[in-house]
Order: structure tokens, then C-alpha cells, then sequence
């Protein structure tokens, strides 16, 4: 059972920790655990229920009401704002409490709703990065499993893998050639599989090599394919430094555009780097498309 501190429950909820003292106090929605020592703490049962009233509350609910309900009342009104729900938020706190349940089938169920009402591209950049984001909280926090974290991974990866197999051949006259790979050691793979969509949709030619590739094995592909782009996510540290790692890259693979994405992109000073760019989120996809076009 999670442990999470009134800071855990704002990042996750969106809900200020100012505010949620006011509902305990004023309504007593929710009321935090003590450990031994006295400190306050919430367990997951009062995490589902803040993510419900959290949800109502934005939607046009007042919290006096809400306070009136018990929790099964709370659950019914929670599915009658979010059938037919369009707001990503609401898409996003769905998802997480579905991973806090362990609840596959549920969390297949919305992730192929979303799909199929907004589209997999925008279900991808507005709902399922988002909701990684929020993930990324529970890791920081100690109050996700490596368990929970394969199950909603593997699911979206699956997503994302029948996604590009289902794209039509669209190779554009001008196509580049993009060579896809991940780090040795690095198997966080659904950024770049979602890249090998993107590439793919908008009429560019891809090879990907995948997880955990070898730089050797990255210089041959390079020497014999002769790839216009190499492009990467770095998401876990690397032994012997990241910034280390990308100057044996460049050495292996001289006179190429490399990008480089991911979590760990963001401690990378590109400045010193020749010919080495950062792409910080999707969006930087969508120019860096739109430049070589």
C-alpha cells in the first residue's frame, strides 16, 4: 500500500496541499494517517478518492456537495461526467486510477477508448504522456512497483506497436532516412517506438535497432545503411556520464544529425555538442519534420 505525503497527493491530483487541509478540516473528505513518529500520511484508498472528488470538483461540482456524497454515489457521478468525456484531464486521472488498482482490463478498456474518440496520435501526446508524467511522481515518491509500472508500460507499448503496423505505406519523394536506437543498458522504449510512428506516418523511411544497442553495433549499421538522422532517447543514467556516452557516439558515427531525447536529455548541455541536437518533447518531433520537409 502506498505512502503519500500531502505534497504527493497536489502533484498527483493538481489539487493545492492548502486546499486539501481546507476539505479535511471543512468536510472531512479525506483524513491522513500518522506513522509513530507523528507524521501525516495518505494510503492509496484516499488517493483514489481525492483523484474522484478532484475530477467532480473540475468539473462544475461543488465541494460541499460532493462532501454529501458517500463513496459509491461519488463513483457513479465520476462515470457520468466521464462518459463521452473529451477532457484530458479526466482521461488522465481514469488511467491513473486504474494503474493504482492493478485493474487490467479497465485500463485497457479507457486507453482504447481514448484512442478511438481523439485519435492515436493526440491520445498519445495529450493523454498517455501526461499520465507517464504523473508516474514519474510515484517513482519519485517510492509509491509505484516495478510491477505497476511493466503492466501500464507493456500495455501502451502493445498500443503503440499495433499502431505501426496499421499505418499505410506513405513514403514521401523526399524522404529521409532516420536510424532509431536506444543506449546500451536502456530499455525505456515507448518515446522511441512513438517516434517510429510519427516517422512513419508523415512519410519517412526508419530503421530501429531498438533497446539496449551496443556502440559497435550502432557503427555498423551507420557504415552500411548510411542513415540521413540518428535519434535517440537517454531516459536512465548512463555509466561514465551521458554527455561521455554521446561524445563516443559522435566518434563512432562522425558527420551525422543526432537527436536526442528523453528524461535525461534535460541535464545535457547541447551548447558544446556539434552536431547533436535535444528534442524535449514531441512537439520538437513535429518541427524537426516539418524543417526537413
Amino acid at each position: 500500500m502506498g505512502h503519500y505525503t500531502i505534497k504527493d497527493l497536489e502533484k498527483l491530483s493538481g489539487v493545492k496541499a492548502h486546499t486539501i487541509r481546507i476539505w479535511e478540516k471543512r468536510f472531512n473528505i479525506i483524513q491522513p494517517s500518522r506513522t509513530e513518529t507523528n507524521f501525516r500520511y495518505y494510503n492509496d484508498e484516499q488517493l483514489k478518492k481525492l483523484l474522484n472528488i478532484s475530477l467532480l470538483n473540475n468539473s462544475g461540482y461543488k465541494i460541499s456537495k460532493i462532501a454529501c456524497l458517500c463513496e459509491t454515489e461519488i463513483c457513479k457521478e465520476v462515470e457520468k461526467v466521464t462518459s463521452g468525456e473529451t477532457n484530458f484531464d479526466a482521461q488522465i486521472e481514469k488511467l491513473v486510477l486504474a494503474m493504482v488498482e492493478m485493474d487490467e482490463d479497465k485500463f485497457e478498456t479507457q486507453l482504447t477508448e481514448f484512442i478511438k474518440r481523439d485519435g492515436f496520435e493526440d491520445a498519445m501526446l495529450h493523454v498517455i504522456y501526461p499520465f507517464f508524467d504523473k508516474i514519474g511522481v510515484l517513482w519519485q515518491t517510492g509509491n509505484i512497483t516495478p510491477a505497476q509500472e511493466h503492466f501500464v508500460s507493456n500495455i501502451v507499448r502493445q498500443k503503440v506497436i499495433v499502431a505501426i503496423d496499421g499505418l499505410a505505406k506513405n513514403t514521401i519523394p523526399e524522404s529521409k532516412l532516420f536510424l532509431l536506437f536506444l543506449p546500451e543498458g536502456e530499455l525505456h522504449e515507448i518515446g522511441l517506438l512513438f517516434t517510429n510512428y510519427l516517422l512513419r506516418k508523415y512519410g519517412h523511411k526508419v530503421i530501429y535497432l531498438g533497446q539496449s544497442l551496443p556502440l559497435k553495433d550502432l557503427a555498423y549499421v551507420v557504415r552500411n545503411r548510411k542513415p540521413d538522422y540518428l535519434l535517440t532517447y537517454i531516459t536512465s543514467p548512463i555509466d561514465g556520464g551521458i554527455k561521455e556516452y554521446i561524445h563516443a557516439m559522435q566518434k563512432t558515427c562522425p558527420d551525422r544529425p543526432v537527436y536526442v531525447a528523453g528524461m535525461q536529455s534535460c541535464n545535457i548541455d547541447f551548447a558544446n555538442l556539434e552536431n547533436v541536437f535535444c528534442i524535449s518533447c514531441c512537439g520538437d518531433i513535429h518541427c524537426l519534420l516539418e524543417s526537413i520537409q
